[in-house]
């Protein structure tokens, strides 16, 4: 009974074999390792392969071989899709147009032959975009985009998995990204590249295997541990992230294209705050879009409350803790509609950051600084919350 229901799951392995686009050397290694856990099941009614080969046969069909998308390389696509998501950066969008423009021309020359994108890095200061522009790369090109933190990685294991003799072996996160995105050439991004182990031998050993993944001259015979059968991945667009690139090795810096990402300015953070996070905040607090305004002199202390801030992962704070707030009151004033403006300076002595009820007339939010207390207000009937500010008034 029990061989037949051995022979039963060997056949559905083979079934999964012959309906999977393998690799003609990895089918037959597959086929013969089949073979030889059926001849010991009939000679000895078990066979202790059998777990090891139904995970990698799992493993191995799930990989898309064979399987692209086609790339959307029409640039004013492209252009519309960067500048629905990003504001500013234009040096940035400009590099990235340059790239897909001589991919364009690429493709239109050779129109069945898929086109090559050289690994980038995006350097730059936390929360100035780099990951959310590399989502709208893959969405302006129609590509499946996965990401891997490379923060704190110690082994060259997690990239490219462990040999299938041992326990719990598995493969690698390039493997795994591939499986997940469905398609052989999708986009990765290596998020925070720098934050890999600071142990010198581990960082470098890092270094070798990103070298391995990334070089477009080596990567055509990528090899996981686990699978243990070469694999292209040289269609596979890579964006690597990082604050500085001084942890980084020069023999990898010099095979990626490096796109730097400067701080934005005031002016370019009322504009995304405004016309991008604005509109989500409203959908994330479920506020609507006639409940609140926010006067355009009050958006400088929105923007800067508290001192200079290179992203806008501050102003995201800064306009959700506006939008929690004003949901409160909506709840408490079903009928209230919630204006802003500044209020005078005089009025504050110095910040206190804890909610302080003073009386009538405005919601105080954020100050700047204890010379300069032009607050961000908003008014709501005669109901009186100061938040950020001091208890102790002139």
């Amino acid at each position: 009974m029990a061989i037949n229901v051995l022979a039963q799951d060997l056949q559905i392995i083979r079934q999964k074999a012959d309906s999977a686009n393998l690799p003609t050397k990895l089918k037959e290694y597959l086929y013969q390792w089949i073979d030889r856990v059926s001849r010991t099941a009939e000679l000895t009614g078990f066979s202790s392969e059998f777990e090891s080969l139904s995970k990698y046969s799992d493993w191995v069909t799930r990989i898309p071989w064979g399987k692209y998308v086609r790339d959307n390389l029409n640039l004013p696509h492209i252009k519309q899709t960067l500048d629905s998501h990003h504001y500013g950066v234009e040096k940035v969008k400009q590099t990235v147009l340059d790239y897909m423009a001589v991919l364009n021309l690429k493709q239109t020359k050779t129109p069945n032959s898929l086109v090559h994108i050289p690994p980038m890095l995006f350097v730059g200061l936390q929360g100035i975009g780099k990951t959310t522009m590399a989502r709208s790369i893959a969405e302006a090109l129609g590509r499946p985009y996965v990401r891997i933190a490379l923060g704190a990685l110690g082994t060259t294991l997690e990239l490219r998995g462990s040999p299938k003799s041992e326990i719990d072996s598995e493969p690698g996160q390039i493997v795994k990204a591939i499986i997940k995105a469905g398609v052989m050439n999708p986009i990765i991004v290596l998020d925070e590249m720098d934050k890999v182990s600071g142990e010198l031998g581990k960082r470098s050993d890092m270094m070798a295997s990103l070298l391995e993944i990334l070089d477009p001259e080596q990567n055509t015979a990528f090899r996981d541990h686990y699978i243990d059968s070469f694999m292209d991945i040289s269609n596979v667009l890579f964006i690597c992230t990082a604050n500085n690139i001084g942890p980084i090795s020069a023999a990898l810096l010099d095979r990626l294209e490096v796109v730097r990402f400067s701080s934005y300015t005031d002016q370019e953070k009322v504009m995304i705050g405004k016309n991008y996070i604005f509109p989500k905040i409203l959908a994330a607090s479920g506020i609507d879009a006639n409940k609140l305004e926010i006067a355009d002199d009050v958006w400088e202390t929105i923007v800067r409350p508290l001192g200079f801030d290179a992203g806008i992962r501050q102003l995201e704070r800064n306009m959700l803790y506006l939008g929690r707030k004003t949901a409160r009151i909506l709840l408490d004033n079903p009928d209230t509609k919630v204006g802003s403006k500044r209020w005078p300076p005089e009025r504050f002595g110095r910040i206190a950051s804890r909610l302080v009820e003073v009386g009538y007339g405005v919601i105080v939010i954020g100050a700047k600084s204890d010379h300069d207390l032009v607050e961000t207000v908003i008014r709501v009937a005669n109901n009186v919350k100061v938040i950020g500010a001091s208890d102790e008034f002139d």
